[in-house]
């Protein structure tokens, strides 16, 4: 179901349970310059956002997670991996708040995001609910946007 993906040329040096995750679910191992390819691909997909173990220890937790949800739902969605560099230089396209995460697309579509370590039966019951959901457009970080006409509103 996940389609081969050529790794970056310069593939970092992942932890080892960062590559157990990569070989247990087929996850293809992305780059910028590849990410947008694998993103068209059709079907349901779950890309997940590593931070470096040695700054985000529960990067390593996340890594022993994605194979049980992936295992769990049989193989129901393909899997990226975006290492610390990529994962950083691509999560403001997804707005999620904490490290680790995991964004679930469905024909390159946002659906929804899961961010930092949650219980075991919250990220069943999130996974379940990312299958079933329509996509929507992914939530923004930074400054609000108010629409000039309630902007003026509020002024006067």
């Amino acid at each position: 179901m996940n389609a081969s993906i050529v790794a970056p040329a310069a593939t970092p040096t992942l932890h080892p349970l960062l590559t157990r995750l990569v070989q247990e679910t087929a996850a293809s191992v992305l780059g910028a310059e590849t990410f947008d390819a694998w993103l068209a691909q059709p079907g349901a997909a779950m890309v997940v956002f590593a931070e470096d173990p040695d700054r985000a220890k529960e990067t390593l937790d996340m890594a022993v997670i994605v194979p049980e949800l992936h295992a769990a739902r049989a193989g129901g969605f393909r899997v990226a991996l975006l290492p610390p560099d990529t994962a950083r230089a691509l999560a403001p396209r997804y707005g999620f708040a904490r490290w680790p995460a995991f964004v679930m697309l469905r024909d390159g579509l946002y659906v929804g995001a899961v961010d930092g370590i949650r219980d075991w039966d919250v990220y069943r019951a999130e996974l379940d609910r990312l299958l079933a959901a329509e996509p929507k457009r992914p939530p923004s970080v930074g400054i609000p946007v108010i629409p000039i006409a309630t902007a003026a509103q509020n002024e006067g």
